[in-house]
């Protein structure tokens, strides 16, 4: 599991030490597992927020752990041109390379840590897929889309399209040096990552050693959501026991607690963990395949509008790989 990592990390801004007598330990509301199914082409997903209430979740919607998959030649996939209107997906890679393209232009190649976040907004025609080279030598392929949804004010706003490199993430480490992290949009300790929001959220990817325990500061005002990529460890102040494919959804309070198990397995060095948080944005969710609006109407207005060919038509060439960011559209 590349995305980024440091040679030592030791030389990272540090975490600071929590006063534990002054903090608020968030307990462990919900522990989950994710069913698994396919997406797209038939690529294997875990279904991280299956059988979470939605109030719970607010901002976030959905999101899907995609992989880990080791295809032989010939098998990658991923997605035909499909609509979105209403809020962001943000894709994570770990493990591989995908391409992406818009209809409003936006795209480009993402690979290991790197973060493609697309705003929908008042919405585009969208399409996902490994490059033409990986299809034809197969390779491994590990990643993350979350869909973060818009307030009612932003739903209809241009669609704009951001170009993440895993290099630009905000890294530092904790006050032993046991665990890296990498905040790819948000603030941690006063360190923030290079994602732009509509909505304010947090969002981290943890690497955690064996034995080694964090300390995370946390908004008070935002939830806190805690997906398990790999390995074993615990969560919470009554250390509740966590392995790949659970999710963590915590209660109040102002930081998290969790421990990375002294043994893990040889294909899982270290605990891996996605978290997320954000300010809830409490609107009514009209939510039906790729649109989430407000209202049914909405959701039928969206509908009207794909058909007739308003949210974009599908492109004749693809985009070239782009390492830069492009000027939002």
């Amino acid at each position: 599991m590349p995305a980024i990592t440091v040679d030592d990390v030791l030389v990272l801004p540090r975490l600071p030490r929590l006063d534990r007598a002054a903090t608020t330990y968030r307990p462990v509301r919900r522990l989950v597992t994710a069913p698994s199914g396919f997406e797209g082409e038939g690529f294997p997903v875990r279904r991280a927020f299956a059988g979470v209430p939605m109030h719970e979740l607010d901002p976030f919607l959905h999101l899907d752990q995609m992989g880990e998959v080791d295809y032989a030649p010939g098998e990658p996939k991923g997605t035909t041109w499909h609509p979105h209107r209403g809020f962001e997906t943000v894709t994570y890679i770990i493990d591989g390379i995908f391409d992406h393209q818009d209809s409003h232009g936006g795209g480009g190649t993402i690979t290991n840590g790197d973060t493609q976040w697309m705003t929908a907004g008042s919405g585009l025609l969208h399409i996902e897929a490994p490059p033409e080279h990986l299809v034809m030598s197969g390779g491994l392929f590990h990643g993350l889309q979350l869909w973060v949804n818009l307030p009612r004010v932003a739903k209809m706003s241009p669609p704009r399209y951001q170009d993440i490199r895993g290099r630009q993430s905000a890294l530092l480490t904790t006050p032993d040096g046991g665990a890296l992290l990498r905040v790819i949009a948000g603030e941690i300790a006063g360190h923030a990552g290079p994602g732009s929001t509509h909505t304010p959220i947090t969002i981290t990817h943890v690497t955690v050693q064996p034995g080694a325990e964090v300390e995370l500061p946390w908004r008070a005002d935002f939830n806190a959501l805690l997906y398990v990529l790999a390995g074993r460890g615990t969560v919470g102040v009554d250390g509740r026991p966590v392995h790949t494919g659970q999710l963590a959804v915590h209660g109040p309070g102002d930081a998290l607690r969790f421990t990375a198990d002294p043994r893990q397995d040889s294909h899982t060095p270290a605990l891996e963990l996605y978290i997320m948080g954000g300010q809830p944005i409490r609107e009514p969710v009209a939510h039906y395949g790729p649109f989430v609006m407000n209202t049914r109407a909405e959701l039928i207005q969206a509908f009207e509008d794909y058909q007739a060919g308003r949210l974009g038509v599908v492109p004749a060439a693809r985009v070239p790989h782009s390492d830069g960011a492009p000027e939002p559209h």
